[in-house]
């Protein structure tokens, strides 16, 4: 499987999301998930300390066991900070990281990301703290998470000052039901050479075609467990942005997954697509549809032009 760079790391274009581990599937079925991950290639498993109150760790940890070497770790940081905790201080960053190496069961993290900004805390204190961390050999690369551009632009400058590692990476929410990161995100990491990986890159299930306007949502699915906020995502412009995405992919011999995750695969600023998965069909399907349409630049502006409201 093609790799990319992210900063002295090389990941996998497919990259499988931990976040079901310990929410919807437990631990036997979660080791299924990442064994049929690393059989498809797949080098890189994206997790967090919130994922499943902490379970999605050690399931990763202990599904990878001698295998960890092999692999890219990247976890997260700060998002579970709670009331007078600040998820972006030293302390919470410090603790943090010692909390995740020890659920997964490793001395390193390979990638790690504060997961959300902290307006509590200065940058220069956050990067302080992942420098440290860093020196001391618990973390190979820092990146963030959920960064507006302004705020990465800020990261990187104060960087600079101090002297510490940089962001290499950055994750936001992004799929072609969801194109804000393109407003300023991505224009940011691609002038200060930051990789990008999305998330949600299927839009919870939107973009794998599983939901019909009209039809009673799957058993089992995402949107049944949301419940009402479910609705604020299968809107009807995002159903009509669906439908003729479907039809377009149809129509070129691919499916619809194929399609929204081999568009994001073939930008040049995105590192790593990260789906998550809570089957090894789902995993095999994913690692599969990740790269299978080169799509030229013809058809991305004919698939961008299908994305618009007015289309």
């Amino acid at each position: 499987m093609e790799t990319r760079t992210v900063g002295s790391l090389e990941v996998t274009i497919a990259g499988l999301g931990c976040n079901n581990f310990g929410m919807k599937i437990d631990e036997a079925a979660s080791k299924a998930v990442v064994d049929a991950a690393l059989d498809a290639g797949i080098n890189h498993f994206d997790t967090a300390d919130i994922y499943g109150r902490g379970s999605s760790e050690e399931f990763l940890g202990r599904a990878l066991g001698a295998r960890r070497d092999a692999v890219v770790i990247t976890t997260k940081v700060g998002m579970g900070a709670r009331d007078g905790e600040a998820g972006g201080s030293e302390a919470y960053i410090t603790k943090g990281c010692d909390a995740s190496l020890t659920r997964l069961g490793t001395d390193h993290v390979d990638l790690f990301l504060l997961h959300t900004p902290d307006p509590h805390t200065p940058i220069a204190e956050t990067l302080s703290a992942f420098a440290k961390l860093v020196a001391a050999g618990k973390v190979r690369e820092i990146g963030c998470s959920n960064f507006s551009g302004a705020q990465l632009a800020e990261a990187e400058a104060v960087a600079d000052d101090l002297g510490v590692p940089r962001f290499v990476n950055a994750q936001n929410d992004y799929s072609l039901l969801n194109r804000a990161a393109e407003h300023d995100v991505l224009p940011e990491c691609e002038r200060l050479d930051v990789v990008f990986m999305p998330f949600f890159p299927l839009a919870s299930g939107m973009l794998t075609g599983k939901y019909r306007r009209g039809q009673e949502h799957p058993e089992n699915s995402r949107f049944v467990a949301w419940g009402k906020n479910a609705e604020r995502f299968a809107t009807d412009e995002r159903y009509d942005v669906t439908e003729r995405l479907l039809e377009y992919a149809e129509a070129h011999g691919h499916t619809l997954p194929e399609l929204a995750l081999s568009w994001l695969a073939g930008s040049p600023t995105v590192g790593s697509v990260i789906a998550g998965a809570t089957s090894p069909e789902q995993v095999r399907q994913n690692a599969a549809a990740t790269g299978a349409w080169v799509l030229s630049d013809a058809e991305r502006a004919e698939v961008d032009a299908l994305t618009r409201a007015d289309a």
